[in-house]
């Protein structure tokens, strides 16, 4: 490809240069092949999306993009491209959650229509109809444009530093902040991606990530568009359902380039089976690449030793580091040798200092590269306090600066300075400043932690003052300013934990099932997540700082070693790898599909999943009074469509929050509805 400066030139010159070629191809299920874009396709809906924006925004305006993954979607962010539009990328709202944060983008980015299908109009008119009410944004159809809007198109002859769109990342006290990417941060990060991971025109991606989220969107759409590849795309639903159809996808559409967080490749080690395997050829894997969470060493072994006899390579296996201020990629191994692993002291670690020691030292603990810097990027480990740089096998805050840094937050120019514009103490910069704590050894990255206590699950962040929020607010008999919210890694997950204290007497008055359920089901609405356990303790008796701060380490550690001053504990949720799924409909005893049958086990299915009594299980709550997250619901689709015989996607009818009875009259209803 000739030097170019936007995307709209990139796709461009595809659609000029390899108009026939697949560019996307969506598989149903995770399966089958129903959609597909060629790149002149693709170039040619962009026109028609962009030229119906070029009546209602001016370049530079907002354009919200609540889509499922999928084509539509794709088209309708390069359609924001070629309006010179900016695009912000959001994810449709589900089972009650989402609303607030859509609300908030909405009110930060000031989008003035948002771009989604009458599907998605439909659910959200049902779900949430305060959102399509707002006067200041107009919701549209974009399936719906007539293709000869395409004829109106004008080019907007935008320039590389002309914002391409809005990555809103996790942000604390419910503030979402949306890091502002150029098309000169898009071309400087393709070109390092392209560089690290070796990707061309005969490059294959198979994807599931979603595409709100920035390795969904940069790596696996934008990416294979920079360099002339093609991409297979399924839902997450579809990979959360059955996690083997990824690696299926990988075998049929010989897929060369396909990854996603470190619980991923767990999922798949808990999940596949040996007959499975035994189908599979993943030869053509090349880089399998592993990021997004904290990538743990024995999750590569684990997964290379599982799929050895299916031919896979472990050196495929491609850990990486990345963040959306920095668009995407940061550092990523050299070529497609060994994945490095120091093993170092785990007491000096939680000091921060490093002390290397061999493997079979009983204080070892393993540590992954995350590989090397690329091109014209720069990195220097600096100590947050006193801004002077720190030496090889020192920790301290990664700063990073090149082109593909961001420009900043959108709205927020103290916080942009902050973050986006640090200076060492003799001056070198501006750096970004990821928060994350680092050391380098000859010449490889490895991430410690966070500086502000971050917790990563299933490769999404979370901060954890929002949790706690969430938390203390869900029950009067909870203590403000009383909680700690941290995670702890378990069987190679990283899995929620909350501690918090209750009222002096509080336990006494209601029952503590009554908190532990509204606790969950608080944590589940605003945050989808699960919780594993919930740990309620006495009265002033959280660790502090002398100003009254949460000490959320001390706490951690306290949890670990059992030593908290408890007064009530809920331990019921397991990860879904750990726990097997009640028995299907085909392992289990023939019986009437009938409500009573269906909402029996529904109850029977949650309260395995919950590892709790079927008695504790209310009918007439909805499920995420449970704690049910997205990937557990994805479980129940599937387990619930098995049972009645007949594929029924049920998270779209949960966004109402019906009662676990309202879900089985439901059920029995589509059954009827849709039987042959």
């Amino acid at each position: 490809m000739p030097q170019v400066q936007t995307y709209i030139e990139v796709l461009q010159y595809r659609a000029a240069h390899q108009g026939d070629k697949l560019a996307f191809g969506f598989l149903e299920k995770g399966e089958t092949l129903t959609q597909t874009f060629s790149y002149a396709e693709l170039d040619a809906q962009a026109q028609v999306i962009a030229a119906y924006l070029q009546t209602k925004c001016q370049p530079g305006d907002r354009a919200m993009l609540v889509y499922p993954s999928g084509l539509d979607y794709i088209a309708a962010f390069f359609g924001c491209l070629y309006a010179g539009v900016i695009a912000v990328p959001i994810y449709p709202p589900q089972m009650g959650r989402q609303q607030d944060r859509i609300f908030t983008i909405l009110k930060d980015s000031e989008a003035s229509i948002c771009l989604t299908t009458g599907h998605i109009l439909e659910m959200i008119g049902k779900g949430a109809p305060e959102l399509l009410s707002n006067d200041h944004i107009e919701w549209l159809d974009s399936t719906q444009i007539p293709a000869n809007q395409g004829n109106n198109w004008v080019d907007p002859e935008v320039s590389a530093d002309h914002l391409a769109f809005l990555q809103y990342t996790s942000g604390s006290t419910g503030t979402p902040k949306g890091v502002m990417v150029s098309h000169r941060n898009l071309i400087a990060n393709q070109q390092m991606i392209s560089t690290a991971f070796q990707t061309s025109e005969d490059s294959v991606v198979v994807g599931w990530l979603p595409l709100y989220h920035d390795m969904g969107l940069i790596g696996n759409i934008l990416n294979p568009v920079y360099n002339g590849g093609s991409m297979y795309l399924m839902t997450p639903l579809a990979f959360l359902q059955r996690p083997m159809r990824w690696l299926e996808a990988v075998q049929t559409y010989k897929g060369t380039h396909s990854g996603g967080p470190n619980f991923a490749y767990e999922l798949l080690v808990a999940k596949s089976t040996v007959e499975e395997i035994a189908q599979l050829d993943l030869s053509c894997w090349e880089k399998a690449f592993c990021g997004a969470e904290p990538v743990r060493a024995d999750t590569l072994k684990k997964f290379s030793d599982r799929f050895a006899s299916a031919k896979f390579n472990q050196n495929a296996l491609y850990p990486c580091f990345g963040m959306a201020e920095t668009t995407l990629f940061v550092s990523g191994k050299s070529g497609q040798s060994e994945n490095i692993i120091l093993h170092v002291d785990q007491t000096d670690l939680a000091e921060n200092r490093i002390s290397l020691l061999s493997p079979e030292h009983p204080n070892a603990i393993p540590m992954v590269s995350n590989g090397t810097k690329w091109l014209d990027e720069n990195w220097a480990i600096v100590d947050p306090e006193t801004c002077t740089t720190k030496a090889p096998l020192e920790v301290g805050e990664l700063w990073v600066s090149g082109p593909h840094v961001a420009e900043g937050y959108w709205n927020k120019p103290e916080v942009t300075t902050e973050t986006f514009q640090a200076k060492t103490s003799d001056g070198a910069g501006p750096f970004l400043r990821t928060g994350d704590l680092a050391f380098i050894h000859e010449g490889n990255l490895y991430i410690c932690g966070r500086l502000k206590d971050l917790i990563i699950i299933r490769g999404k962040n979370h901060y954890p003052q929002d949790i706690e929020h969430t938390v203390f607010s869900s029950h009067p008999a909870l203590k403000q300013g009383g909680t700690a919210a941290f995670s702890v890694n378990m069987n190679g997950q990283e899995e929620l934990i909350v501690v918090q204290e209750v009222e002096r007497g509080a336990l006494k008055k209601i029952p503590e099932d009554e908190v532990f359920q509204s606790i969950r089901m608080a944590v589940s609405q605003a945050h989808d997540l699960q919780i594993r356990s919930i740990v309620l303790i006495k009265q002033r008796s959280i660790a502090k700082t002398s100003s009254g701060k949460i000490q959320r380490k001390a706490t951690k550690q306290a949890f670990l070693d059992r030593s908290l001053m408890i007064e009530a504990q809920w331990d019921g949720l397991a990860s879904s790898s750990e726990v097997e799924s009640p028995a299907s409909p085909a392992e289990a005893p023939q019986t009437e599909v009938s409500t009573a049958t269906l909402r029996a086990f529904i109850v029977t299915w949650l309260a395995g999943k919950l590892q709790i009594a079927e008695s504790d299980i209310d009918a007439e709550e909805p499920l995420n009074a449970y704690g049910v997250d997205s990937m557990m619901t994805a479980e129940f689709e599937k387990a619930v469509s098995e049972f009645i015989g007949v594929e029924w996607p049920v998270t779209d009818y949960l966004m109402h929050e019906p009662s676990i009875h309202e879900i089985a009259v439901r059920g029995i209803e589509f059954r009827e509805e849709n039987q042959a």
